[in-house]
């Protein structure tokens, strides 16, 4: 199978580098799942799990609030608003994620920021949603 560089940096650090098989991104779009040899394409990222294959049944599991997802021919690098590692996620987590962008919304200077906010906000209730599901199943 062919690879790709993958890099997924947060504002704190680089939670992943290294190569690939496949990454699948939330982008504001739609899901993506990009391969080796993608056309370029620079999106969205919404609040959302990014899944990693490294390798035939390997992978590994990432939530982002937020970024921009930028592909080439040979890499993949997220830079993320926000990111950990999917097992250092909780309703906690996601609690405080909402608040935050509560806390910003009522703070905006004009309305572009509002929508901006009000729909990150819509986007991590809609994953805490599906992540509690996940959970429970």
């Amino acid at each position: 199978m062919a690879t790709f560089k993958f890099e997924l940096v947060s504002p704190e650090n680089i939670l992943f580098s290294g190569d690939v098989v496949s990454v699948i991104v939330p982008s504001v779009e739609g899901e993506m799942t990009i391969l080796a040899g993608h056309v370029p394409i620079v999106a969205a990222l919404k609040p959302g799990i990014v899944l990693a294959q490294t390798g035939p049944g390997n992978g590994k599991e990432f939530f982002v609030g937020g970024g921009i997802v930028e592909v080439n021919q040979t890499a993949l690098t997220i830079l993320a608003e926000q990111a950990r590692f999917i097992e250092d996620v909780d309703n906690d987590v996601l609690d405080a994620e909402i608040l935050t962008a509560e806390t910003r919304l009522a703070a905006a200077p004009n309305e572009d920021e509002q929508r901006r906010l009000q729909e990150l906000l819509i986007q991590l209730q809609e994953f805490k949603g599906m992540f509690q599901e996940r959970k429970a199943a």
